[in-house]
């Protein structure tokens, strides 16, 4: 045991040597939070798996034996490398919650936030293992100093004949600070199904979910018209997409907003040309978004928007676009080669208060 934390150290020491870390350029502010403000944060970790194989799930590719060659010292370098991530987005101080998305089971989260300079920070995390094909799951890390959680609950997706689909759990969290505890915070964490069979063979599926999701929303906002819900994740979606505009029903120009309804935060990126947080080809998506309910715009709740959403584009976290030009993600596998980088997202970021 010694041996290997020893190992993970040496590991951390050499990633920050050889990827310094150098703070996004677009907006970032990096000023100490209060304990009234909460910087929520959500990150895509790609691919975080356990070496370990798991007979019950599609995770061979991700094993010493498999064609990644996933040894335990490149997990430790991936973690490593996430955990980096994650304190950058911070600025001075660590983010109070980060919803992540691609991890395989708790063992994995369990090394992120306990055997990597996360471990400083004494973080918690909510985690449910869902039915995914490839065993990845949603979840959220918190520091339970900053937010106390009251009520979680993974929400499955289910057909119309109430079966569970193949794919991962909604992740719902309710919370308060500490020291303010009437005032509720509701939390929802998304992974939504891929494009990976196509767009238009794969957009039944997400708006299977989106419909579902705004079930969900749509109780919450039924007892309380000012209730505080912040919507985070993975959406395999853009803002403009029916299954996020029309189906879920978030809307992405704040002149449109009306009460009882969601803002997309990342609607100042949406009319603009070669930003995102994916990247297929040469074309940048939004897939990574976060959204708010109205009160949290207009102070009919204690909860709002401290400032804008923005996308952690720190000029570690990208490479040279060699093939379609400008920048990309720099993530973990180039082709099979193992090159020591972070995700093939950007992670996004939003700062919100308790009066």
């Amino acid at each position: 045991m010694k041996k290997e934390k020893l190992q993970i150290i040496l590991i951390t020491v050499l990633v920050a040597i050889v990827f310094p870390i150098s703070l996004a350029q677009t907006d970032f502010d990096d000023r100490e939070r209060n304990k009234n403000t909460l910087r929520l944060c959500f990150y895509n970790l790609e691919n975080l798996f356990d070496p370990e194989n798991d007979s019950l799930t599609m995770d061979d590719e991700f094993t010493p034996d498999g064609i990644r060659r996933w040894y335990k010292s490149r997990l430790h370098i991936k973690i490593a490398q996430l955990a980096k991530v994650i304190l950058a987005m911070g600025g001075w101080e660590a983010p109070e919650l980060v919803g992540v998305c691609e991890v395989e089971n708790e063992n994995v989260i369990k090394k992120l936030v306990y055997d990597s300079p996360l471990a400083s920070y004494t973080y918690a995390y909510i985690h449910f293992d869902s039915p995914d094909e490839r065993g990845i799951d949603v979840a959220l890390l918190y520091r339970p100093d900053k937010f106390d959680i009251v009520y979680t609950q993974a929400i499955a997706v289910v057909d119309t004949f109430l079966r569970p689909i193949p794919t991962r759990d909604i992740l719902y969290i309710k919370g308060v600070l500490p020291h303010k505890r009437k005032d509720t915070l509701h939390l929802f964490v998304n992974h939504w199904p891929s494009r990976y069979s196509g767009y238009a063979e794969s957009q039944i599926k997400r708006i299977n979910v989106a419909k579902l999701l705004y079930s969900h929303l749509n109780s919450i906002l039924l007892m309380n018209p000012h209730a505080a819900i912040v919507v985070m994740g993975d959406f395999n979606d853009e803002p403009r997409d029916e299954s996020v505009s029309t189906y879920l029903k978030i809307r992405f120009h704040p002149d449109s907003l009306r009460t009882n309804e969601l803002l997309n935060m990342m609607y100042p990126y949406v009319s603009q040309n070669n930003i995102g947080t994916h990247k297929y080809a040469q074309h940048w998506s939004i897939f990574d978004q976060i959204m708010v309910s109205s009160a949290m715009l207009s102070k009919q709740n204690a909860w709002q928007i401290k400032r804008k959403a923005l996308i952690f584009d720190a000029p570690f976290l990208l490479q040279t676009d060699e093939k379609y030009m400008g920048v990309k993600p720099y993530r973990s596998y180039h082709g099979m080669k193992f090159q020591q980088g972070f995700s093939d997202h950007l992670p996004v970021y939003l700062d919100v208060f308790c009066q």
